[in-house]
């Protein structure tokens, strides 16, 4: 066998992996990463979930390395985003990388089945463990996020419980989060008043939560809406 055939074999073992995250620095410092092991394939980039959809359908890929809070886009991002992901290609493993350190979001990343998770706040080389754990079925916490799960109670219900939001709820909440009134979001969705009043008011109940305004507190603190993309919605509102 010669070199060249050494070479093409390596490739044709090696992982296939796309990369989401609205952050440049981050995509070419990780891509930078990548590039350095041989067993990981860099096949595509995405900055919003709009390119990350197109680019799954596009590209075959074994694993997903994306971040949790991407809040352009048109499938939206976080839990939502990874069920849509995970319903739409069931094959391809997911490993989120994340700046969040809220409980909440690390539970319902657990319930929904994410078993490789890593914190923006810790070394950007716990992601090539992470590549390969979830790749063979495997679980990997950086330490900041392992730290996170074993302070978990995880025999509490309540937010970020098993009843993690579906994707219409997940949506009406950034939405309403983000400044729309139920009857503007109504209008955008193109869903009766009396279907968002409810998914909104479903979406609390599997949150816990009984006042708006801790609704918007959990919005921010998930990921669902950023304080620019409020003020920006909540100004096209009233145009």
């Amino acid at each position: 066998m010669s070199y060249l055939d050494d070479i093409d074999n390596m490739d044709a073992f090696a992982i296939r992996v796309i990369l989401a995250d609205d952050h440049p620095v981050m995509l070419s410092g990780i891509s930078h990463e990548f590039a350095e092991v041989k067993t990981i394939q860099l096949v595509g980039t995405a900055r919003n979930s709009t390119e990350l959809i197109a680019l799954l359908t596009s590209t075959q890929c074994d694993v997903l390395v994306s971040d949790y809070a991407m809040p352009a886009g048109e499938y939206g991002d976080g839990i939502a985003l990874f069920s849509l992901i995970k319903r739409r290609y069931p094959a391809i493993k997911i490993v989120v990388l994340t700046m969040l350190d809220n409980p909440a979001v690390i539970r319902a990343l657990v319930t929904q089945g994410v078993t490789c998770i890593v914190s923006k706040s810790d070394a950007g080389t716990h992601l090539i463990p992470a590549v390969h754990a979830v790749h063979s079925g495997g679980k990997y916490y950086s330490p900041t996020i392992n730290q996170i799960v074993q302070s978990i109670d995880w025999n509490r219900r309540g937010r970020g419980s098993s009843d993690v939001l579906s994707q219409r709820e997940s949506e009406v909440v950034r939405l309403f989060a983000s400044g729309l009134t139920v009857n503007e979001i109504a209008e955008k969705l193109s869903r009766s008043k009396k279907t968002i009043s409810t998914q909104k008011s479903k979406a609390m109940e599997k949150l816990g939560i009984e006042r708006e305004v801790d609704l918007f507190r959990y919005a921010m603190e998930n990921g669902l809406v950023t304080s620019s993309q409020k003020t920006s919605d909540s100004s096209s509102s009233t145009e």
